[in-house]
């Protein structure tokens, strides 16, 4: 099984790209990660609807065919460390590929966010693209830790 995290934005700050590796060379052999990061839409003078339609499109070009799509979203089911790393659980016997999908500047078209298997909301804040990022992937590695016993995680 893979998490791919796919991400609209090429550009992060050096700190959340070295975080972010950081995070994903813990995963175990069996729990790959990797992160596609796809070419948001220049503004202009372009309406929402057009750009949110422009990067769905890269977004669903970046996921394999079969993989089950979480959109992060801020409507979506807050969860809980615990709750996120069953849903891993889940996601692991499922054996299917899981795609967590982060939204540009303006959001997931609705469109994409409804058709998502799941919707997820990672805070209740307003966090940079960055930030989300690793927080994602902080987030997933300690859902792992807590399946595998593994000390990071304490209460």
């Amino acid at each position: 099984m893979k998490l791919l995290i796919v991400a609209v934005g090429q550009r992060v700050p050096d700190w959340a790209q070295s975080a972010y590796e950081d995070y994903a060379k813990r995963f175990p052999p069996e729990l790959k990660v990797e992160l596609r990061a796809v070419k948001t839409e220049p503004r202009g003078s372009k309406t929402l609807q057009t750009l949110q339609a422009a990067e769905r499109e890269r977004i669903e070009a970046a996921i394999p065919r079969g993989a089950r799509i979480v959109a992060l979203d801020e409507r979506g089911t807050s969860l809980t460390t615990r709750a996120l790393a069953e849903r891993l659980k889940g996601w692991q016997f499922e054996g299917d590929d899981v795609a967590l999908v982060i939204g540009g500047p303006d959001g997931l078209s609705p469109a994409f966010r409804q058709a998502a298997h799941e919707r997820v909301r990672l805070s209740d804040l307003t966090l940079p693209h960055a930030m989300v990022r690793v927080l994602l992937i902080e987030q997933l590695y300690r859902a792992w830790s807590v399946n595998a016993g593994h000390p990071y995680h304490r209460e």
